[in-house]
């Protein structure tokens, strides 16, 4: 059997990813504070800005993926905050922390035992993963960190058959995006402007791509941009 762990995945893109691997013959286990909207779905309702959240639950998650021959873990589930270096306090930094990194290891370390060769890790940062803008700087710290763990994750597991990529989507239609800026058309416009098609990408995109990491072992330790183009500016 093959089973898609996956993140937040009751909205945007990670809703877009599950569902596009449910219709590849994946059994899905969403870990969501959220019930995932998909048919035969198992849904975790599980905190992952909890710390310990691990500990309480990590034999519920063991027991979602049992019998899984391989597995494609997502790590999609993301905080986003307005901030600054100036002004950001050290108790939401590290809340940013475990959401966006630590979180992801603490999953890794759950499903690690479990997964055979042939099986995937993809995380999904950000273009802010590379540069920054001003105003995420929690975010921004977050997502570089990110790109690290997934370079660490690529060295460490050399010689087991499991592959990793760090997927880093542009300015994607999504809840979060919408939420940060306010729900304003003519910033969603703007971000838009700032890409070379001229428009924001669909969350569907970024889950093809996410699709095409976890089953092509050629792209370990690869960080993926899906953007559509991004203007320098």
């Amino acid at each position: 059997m093959k089973t898609l762990v996956i993140t937040g995945g009751s909205k945007g893109i990670g809703l877009a990813t599950a569902r596009l691997f449910a219709a590849e013959g994946y059994r899905v286990v969403n870990i969501s504070r959220s019930p995932i909207a998909l048919a035969g779905a198992v849904q975790l309702g599980i905190d992952i800005a909890e710390p310990d959240w691990a500990a309480r639950h990590g034999e519920a998650v063991r027991a979602a993926v049992a019998g899984s021959e391989t597995i494609a873990l997502v790590h999609n589930a993301g905080l986003l905050t307005k901030d600054s270096v100036a002004n950001v306090d050290a108790a939401a930094l590290h809340r940013v922390l475990q959401v966006n990194v630590v979180a992801c290891v603490q999953l890794d370390q759950l499903l690690l035992p479990l997964m055979g060769a042939g099986s995937a890790i993809v995380y999904v940062g950000s273009t802010l993963g590379e540069k920054a803008v001003a105003g995420s700087c929690a975010y921004v710290v977050s997502k570089h960190a990110l790109i690290g763990l997934m370079r660490a994750t690529c060295q460490d597991l050399a010689g087991r058959g499991i592959h990793t990529a760090c997927v880093c989507p542009g300015f994607t239609d999504t809840e979060m995006l919408r939420a940060h800026v306010g729900q304003a058309s003519e910033v969603l416009e703007a971000l838009a402007g700032n890409v070379t098609f001229g428009r924001l990408i669909e969350p569907e995109e970024v889950a093809r791509t996410i699709h095409f990491c976890a089953l092509n072992a050629v792209i370990n330790g690869a960080v993926i941009h899906a953007n559509l183009g991004q203007f320098e500016r």
